[in-house]
């Protein structure tokens, strides 16, 4: 059967078409500036790429020319092919701990959420709407980012302010990413053929968060009532004292919303070095000299590795260390330096291992007393394998 894995943002929706239970991709793309001037679409299938501008004026045009194109390219003869549509919903509150197939209760309850994932969960249910009223027959199943950790312990989540904030207003750690981390988990078991491993899984990407594992549960992640906790990331700040807040908004008279926009958007990497919040160009920087770009990077490592040692520590110690992301799964300079900071735990790096990208690999040495690895994630594999297993009864 074939299963789409969906990702539709305010702007956006990108898409790939999988054929299960193989898992193998046969479509992948993504539809640009939905709804502003100059949108447009990619396509890839067959090893090509085809590129189309086209006015998108809503999701449900783009979702239109995406069947079309389906259609038009032979990936499937007839719409009856798709049996399901996997999406991907930032937020599920505390209610969803699992993939579910999408009733009227599921949009009720995430269009509840709205205020926890104000610039998401709209958009997330736009693509859910416009899939349902387009392949009325298709089964469609909501795969939650904060599905994974909701098997944490109330002494991680709660945090320590008045306990009415989380009783009567839903103030909690939720964390994220959560699609990613089961599927980082689920395949470093596979790998190494245990279910009972201690993971410290670290998704190092624009936005960033790492996670502490133990047999498949969440004890602890970085990331907490929204994104913006944990890690130094490309724009977002990462872990702050909220207190310094008031004090900017009477120095530099800006709003509230301006300031915590400012910490999304202005901050992390991009705060700090006043280059980019890409850490292709924080290292370009860096071999460079640039004092700022040298700054940035030492902050965004140590901040990595204070979690690392933090988590190593609360699980009791670790069995292995998953690097996955966009710089998790290319960045061989900031894993090396996160590694080698990590020798007082007896981590040890090998440095010929780990001067690869994008494939996963062993880059820990024979002497390490954690293993570590390289671990690409498939968040939109993992959609496609929690929509498969609901529609098989699984």
């Amino acid at each position: 059967m074939i299963i789409l894995s969906v990702n539709a943002g305010s702007s956006s929706l990108k898409f790939t078409g999988f054929k299960m239970p193989e898992e193998e991709v046969i479509v992948s793309g993504l539809f640009e500036r939905i709804g502003i001037a100059g949108s447009c679409y990619t396509i890839k299938l067959n090893g090509e790429k085809i590129k189309k501008e086209r006015d998108l004026p809503n999701h449900e045009e783009a979702v239109k020319i995406l069947i079309d194109e389906l259609l038009l390219n032979g990936v499937i003869k007839s719409l009856d092919e798709i049996e399901g549509v996997g999406h991907r919903l930032v937020h599920g509150g505390e209610k969803y701990a699992n993939s579910v197939i999408i009733d009227d209760d599921v949009i009720s309850t995430v269009t509840e959420l709205i205020p926890l994932a104000p610039l998401h969960n709209p958009a997330n249910l736009i693509g859910v709407e416009t899939f349902k009223k387009l392949l009325p027959n298709v089964l469609n199943v909501a795969v939650f980012d904060t599905a994974f950790h909701q098997t944490m312990d109330k002494s991680a989540y709660i945090y320590p302010v008045p306990y009415e904030w989380y009783s009567e207003y839903g103030v909690r750690k939720y964390g994220f990413h959560g699609t990613s981390h089961k599927y980082i988990n689920d395949k470093i078991s596979e790998i190494l053929n245990r279910k009972d491993l201690k993971v410290i899984s670290c998704h190092l990407g624009n936005g960033g968060s790492i996670t502490a594992i133990d047999s498949g549960r969440v004890v602890d992640t970085t990331m907490g009532f929204t994104p913006n906790a944990g890690l130094v990331m490309g724009t977002r700040s990462g872990d702050i004292d909220a207190s310094f807040i008031p004090y900017v908004i009477s120095k530099s008279k800006k709003s509230l919303d301006e300031v915590i926009s400012d910490l999304n958007k202005k901050s992390g990497l991009l705060g700090i070095s006043g280059v980019s919040s890409d850490s292709r160009d924080i290292e370009a920087g860096v071999n460079e000299g640039d004092v700022r770009c040298v700054l940035a990077e030492e902050i965004y490592e140590n901040k990595i590795v204070s979690y690392i040692a933090s988590y190593y520590c609360l699980l009791g110690g670790a069995d292995v260390i998953c690097f996955a992301g966009g710089v998790g799964e290319n960045g061989i300079t900031v894993r090396r330096n996160i590694i080698n900071k990590l020798a007082p735990l007896g981590v040890k790096l090998d440095a010929d291992a780990n001067n690869v990208r994008g494939v996963v690999t062993k880059i820990s040495s024979d002497e390490s007393k954690v293993l570590c690895y390289l671990i690409p994630t498939d968040e939109e594999l993992m959609i496609a394998r929690d929509t498969y297993n609901l529609i098989c009864g699984k």
